[in-house]
């Protein structure tokens, strides 16, 4: 089961709406500071995050963790062209969930 990106949020208004989503800053602070390593991998045609976490971690649902490295927005679907920064997956859980 994959860990949901909000399962750190807090919840507002009766736990019907979730608050701002911080782990995209964790994620990068901790890649700049040598603490997560990574790999990069430049962009193809056609090529979405999803299908890349999914290759990469063996879930596709885990593709907001290389666009919160990535410094990128929300959208699975990335031109030709661009650096993915695709972290380690054990080290982003430790930071975010231990």
């Amino acid at each position: 089961m994959a860990i949901n990106r909000y399962q750190t949020v807090q919840k507002l208004k009766s736990n019907n709406l979730y608050g701002t989503f911080k782990d995209h800053i964790l994620i990068r602070n901790n890649i700049d500071n040598g603490i997560i390593s990574y790999k990069e991998y430049v962009t193809l045609s056609n090529d979405r995050l999803d299908v890349i976490a999914g290759r990469e971690y063996g879930d596709s649902q885990y593709w907001w963790i290389i666009a919160a490295a990535s410094k990128i927005g929300w959208g699975l679907q990335v031109p030709e062209g661009v650096q993915l920064i695709i972290p380690n997956i054990s080290q982003v859980f430790t930071i975010l969930y231990s």
